[in-house]
């Protein structure tokens, strides 16, 4: 039998969201989303709304969106906000640029010493453990 979405209870919101129990309360501590009241049964209901919130979430997290920037985007979710939100995701997009020169770096330096120690022999100290602590 399936749950109406319109009457879940947290546990069913998560498995309909594909996330943990947890994650759902980490995001109402956060104020990412609001906590039902207690239905009749003093049980809290959640709907299609609140499955939405974190499929939201979610997907702004993928795309590498700090929860603190989750925050703000749900400020503009109608929709009628599209140059706040494009702003947010140039802002974005730049520190995703930035990191990208950073990891390019990163992994100039890892080739160039996986090399050195590919072509270090005897007993010499190894070229990587000698760059961490500074001796190289």
């Amino acid at each position: 039998m399936h749950t109406s979405l319109e009457n879940l209870t947290i546990g069913a919101l998560a498995i309909e969201a594909k996330v943990g129990v947890e994650t759902i309360r980490f995001y109402q501590r956060k104020g990412l989303m609001q906590e039902p009241e207690r239905s009749p049964g003093s049980v809290r209901r959640y709907g299609q709304r609140d499955l939405g919130r974190v499929r939201f979430i979610k997907s702004a997290q993928r795309l590498g969106f700090s929860l603190d920037e989750v925050a703000q985007l749900l400020t503009l979710e109608d929709g009628a906000h599209c140059n706040e939100a494009r702003e947010q995701a140039q802002l974005k997009l730049a520190d995703v640029r930035a990191k990208l020169v950073d990891l390019e770096r990163i992994e100039t330096t890892l080739v160039d010493l996986v090399d050195r120690c590919s072509a270090a022999r005897g007993n010499v100290q190894c070229p990587l453990i000698a760059t961490l602590q500074g001796l190289s």
